[in-house]
């Protein structure tokens, strides 16, 4: 295995914020997105990150995201999990003292991550054009303290992701969250979805899109 110093990761861009997704949402958080990407959702909403980007060693990183002052990361792309180097990344955050996310599309085996992460994964729904994705062996590693999410497209998704939250026992897991993919399902149709549901989904609104911040 390569060196800390030798490992070179293509970053789009790192910046700080609010989280504006999963129950963490509405924290102050430096987002580290890392470009490329095994996937290209119909709803995706950061294209810019299929291609651009900047190497950078993980003293870079860890230097630039310590000039915020905020001990909250989100490792998040792109698809961070498409890269090498993604593991020692977040054990260097863990190491220093930070609370460590990651967003994932949940096409790659998660066996090796670090107990402490908190990891958001995604099952993709069929109108994202990425259906039967997702690694069902990643449900082994899914831990309390992490999320699941569906971004639904359509009452279909919808129907679907309860279809499989009930075959795989997802809600006995982890939080699950339904994500209502922006100009496709109004917010309200969605929530109401849920509560039609009877199922303790969580309703995951993009607060970055409500309040125009990155």
């Amino acid at each position: 295995m390569a060196s800390h110093d030798a490992l070179k990761l293509k970053i789009n861009e790192i910046f700080h914020s609010l989280q504006g997704e999963s129950s963490r949402a509405g924290f102050p958080t430096v987002f580290i997105r890392f470009s490329l990407c095994n996937l290209r959702c119909g709803y995706c909403d950061t294209p810019y990150a299929y291609e651009d980007g900047d190497f950078m060693s993980i003293d870079e990183i860890v230097s630039k995201v310590g000039e915020f002052g905020c001990k909250r990361v989100e490792i998040t792309g792109g698809e961070p999990m498409f890269q090498d180097g993604v593991i020692e990344l977040a054990e260097r955050f863990i190491a220093d003292g930070y609370q460590v996310m990651m967003e994932t599309n949940g096409t790659f085996e998660l066996s090796g991550l670090p107990d402490e992460l908190i990891k958001i994964v995604d099952i993709k729904c069929p109108d994202s054009g990425a259906a039967d994705t997702f690694v069902e062996a990643n449900l082994a590693y899914i831990r309390k303290s992490d999320e699941i999410k569906f971004v639904i497209s359509s009452v279909n998704d919808f129907e679907w992701a309860v279809e499989k939250t009930a075959e795989k026992g997802l809600l006995s897991l982890c939080t699950v969250n339904i994500s209502p993919a922006i100009g496709e399902v109004d917010a309200e149709e969605a929530a109401q979805w849920i509560l039609d549901s009877g199922l303790d989904f969580r309703l995951n609104l993009q607060m970055h899109k409500y309040l125009d911040i990155p």
